[in-house]
């Protein structure tokens, strides 16, 4: 009983502290919760935000032009064009045109209808072309199909910009992974008990000639194009630089790629990769998806890049009915712009990138063809894909700090051996959009770089342009 007592003495005196300390809280002498003081008053309901109410809508960045903006005094923008077109630094043979992209009156123009090499410039036809179809929204799918249970087929839906492993949601270059079509297949195959699969490609979606034939041999083995094909990854680049070598067998290389991804997850390939058309009764068990078409074109554009200029062509012409190869895919855009209005009588086309031998157009048809994409809400991301002066892609490294154009104009170059073109827009100082289109194709051996300057010049001169009939 002795613990008892003492236990039951311990709780009396913990008790008794207790109350004294209670007691010692209700007067506020030592912290606590209780206390004697008349309560506080009840605090006011927390504010919504902000005050009930609606707020602004938020205003759009960048406010469109207005349209009553002053349009430049011909005379003076004649000047500066007559000046540009006689510059023996350029050669004998230039063609400009400048032009209001509002009213479509010519501002300034010399030899406009005089055909040319347009260079990379003639890549603004094909852009425009699949903006009308199969139109910007439209997606590539790279799908895997399963016949039987134990034999997949990679078919090529015309991405040739795939990444190896997982995609990237934000990018346009490898927003498609062949990890995650090779996880989707993995998924479905292995519930049945299986774990080895064979693999064939089907690439069937192009046909004829990979590479354009005029196409310079040296500019292949450069790297500056890749062989058209059905699916690739990253363009079929060898490594990771721009200009890389290319795969001589895209496809085949991206099949090569989604292997060793299925063996990733769990798969064994058996025996060795062929090509073969999917059978009817073939079934989905993974597909991934490009990015929009819209964005691949900007992309293209915006690097100048010869092999996707090619491929969109084709996806132009399936679109239309006609088979995926090159001379189709030329039939095809050329028909699309044609049907828009734009006077193509003459055009000669030997590729869609331009970087093959033999292309001809006017500075009039380049225009033309932007003029009709800033005028058509639908078509108008063909001219906004293009490069800005100054800070994007081929255009990145021209148009210097205090050249006016800068930020101002956007445009798409073109560039061969003795061959300088760009055609785009630029907003004058009074906010007057212009389209323009420069061309020089015989220009003297060692001018080219000179003849980039000159042309960036002029484009900055009409920026700088308050040169209206009451302006300076």
């Amino acid at each position: 009983m002795g613990w008892r007592l003492k236990v039951g003495t311990t709780v009396v005196t913990v008790l008794a502290l207790f109350g004294g300390y209670l007691v010692a809280d209700a007067y506020d002498v030592v912290p606590g919760m209780v206390t004697l003081d008349e309560p506080y008053p009840a605090p006011s309901p927390f504010p919504t935000a902000p005050g009930a109410t609606t707020g602004p809508s938020p205003e759009v960045a960048v406010p469109p032009l207005p349209e009553d903006a002053p349009v430049p005094d011909a005379g003076t923008v004649e000047d500066l064009v007559s000046d540009v077109a006689g510059d023996s630094r350029l050669g004998k043979r230039v063609g400009v045109v400048v032009t209001d992209a509002t009213s479509g009156d010519t501002l300034g123009a010399a030899a406009p209808d005089t055909l040319m090499v347009p260079a990379s410039t003639q890549k603004v036809l094909t852009a425009v072309a699949a903006h009308v179809r199969p139109g910007g929204d439209v997606t590539l799918p790279t799908l895997a199909m399963l016949q039987g249970d134990t034999h997949v087929v990679l078919v090529g839906g015309g991405d040739m910009m795939l990444a190896a492993g997982e995609g990237d949601p934000d990018a346009v270059n490898g927003r498609a992974g062949l990890g995650d079509l090779a996880a989707q297949v993995a998924a479905q195959v292995t519930l049945t008990g299986t774990d080895a699969v064979t693999l064939a490609v089907d690439d069937t979606l192009f046909t004829g000639p990979d590479v354009a034939p005029t196409v310079r041999a040296t500019d292949v083995a450069d790297g500056y194009v890749a062989p058209v094909a059905a699916l690739a990854v990253d363009v079929a680049r060898l490594t990771d630089d721009k200009y890389a070598r290319r795969e001589a067998d895209p496809a085949l290389a991206a099949a090569d790629a989604f292997a060793a991804a299925l063996e990733q997850h769990g798969l064994t390939v058996r025996g060795t990769i062929g090509r073969e058309k999917v059978a009817s009764s073939a079934r989905e068990v993974g597909r991934v998806e490009s990015a929009p078409l819209g964005e691949i074109v900007s992309y293209l554009l915006e690097e100048s890049d010869n092999t996707l200029t090619e491929v969109v062509g084709r996806l132009v012409a399936i679109d239309a009915g006609l088979p995926g190869s090159q001379d189709a895919a030329i039939s095809a855009v050329t028909e699309v712009v044609s049907g828009l209005g734009v006077d193509l009588d003459g055009a000669v086309l030997t590729d869609l990138s331009g970087l093959g031998t033999g292309s001809r157009l006017s500075a009039r048809m380049l225009v033309d063809t932007l003029a009709v994409a800033a005028a058509d809400p639908a078509l108008r991301e063909t001219v906004t894909g293009l490069p800005v002066a100054g800070l994007e892609g081929t255009l990145a490294d021209r148009f210097p700090d205090g050249n006016p154009g800068r930020a101002f104009a956007s445009a798409k170059t073109g560039s061969l051996p003795d061959v300088r073109s760009l055609a785009g827009t630029v907003v004058t100082a009074d906010d007057r959009l212009l389209v323009f289109a420069l061309v020089a194709d015989k220009i003297p051996e060692g001018g080219s770089y000179g003849a980039n300057l000159i042309f960036d010049d002029l484009v900055g001169d009409l920026a700088a342009c308050g040169c209206t009939t009451d302006g300076p």
